[in-house]
């Protein structure tokens, strides 16, 4: 995936980089890391331009993230409560209620919310579908997306400017960084499913 990432990138630029991070924010697998790292090193030996390459990631961000925002509008509380009031529900002892307080939880702190976690791996993409349900006003979400990407990419690109041709030693860095967030957030959900199930099971 690597090899076909940096294609994409020499061959069309910043419109290239425009569609790989749009891609990586709709599918986290592929790494906005290789993306914004590499892109950062091709502005030492192409004509691209540090903060071409900052605003390019930026778009492809705030398009990807719109993507996401809307699949969070379609999956509305009113449609997850149907869901959750039959054996699902049960299942997961989880109610209508519940969810309608989590939108409540997120139209309160969504706006820190959405801007510190763009800048987490992993959910740093997936943090727009909460926001869609919670009906999180537009402009706002996009204000905070902006912002947010803005600061990852800026880091990265930079980071990648600094490496120069040794960029791939920091993409090892942010995979062990982003690995260690996986067993932290996994750990911190695990916790937090705990408590939820417990507190249940008492009612």
């Amino acid at each position: 995936m690597q090899s076909w990432i940096i294609d994409v990138m020499n061959q069309f630029g910043y419109v290239g980089i425009i569609f790989l991070i749009a891609v990586e924010n709709i599918f986290p697998p592929i790494p906005s890391e290789v993306i914004l790292t590499f892109g950062g090193f091709m502005t030492t030996y192409t004509d691209l331009k540090v903060w071409g390459v900052i605003a390019a990631a930026t778009a492809g961000s705030i398009l990807g993230a719109v993507v996401l925002y809307e699949v969070g509008r379609f999956l509305s509380p009113e449609r997850l409560g149907i869901l959750l009031d039959g054996k699902v529900g049960k299942i997961l002892h989880l109610s209508k209620n519940d969810v309608m307080k989590t939108c409540d939880w997120f139209n309160h702190k969504g706006k820190g919310t959405v801007l510190f976690c763009r800048c987490i791996p992993v959910i740093r993409s997936l943090i727009s579908i909460p926001a869609g349900m919670a009906k999180m006003k537009f402009g706002t979400f996009m204000l905070f997306t902006a912002i947010g990407s803005a600061i990852w990419n800026i880091l990265l690109v930079y980071l990648g400017v600094i490496a120069g041709a040794s960029w791939e030693k920091i993409v090892t860095g942010t995979d062990i960084y982003t690995r260690v967030t996986v067993v932290i957030l996994g750990v911190i959900l695990l916790a937090g499913a705990f408590v939820f199930f417990k507190r249940k099971l008492k009612k």
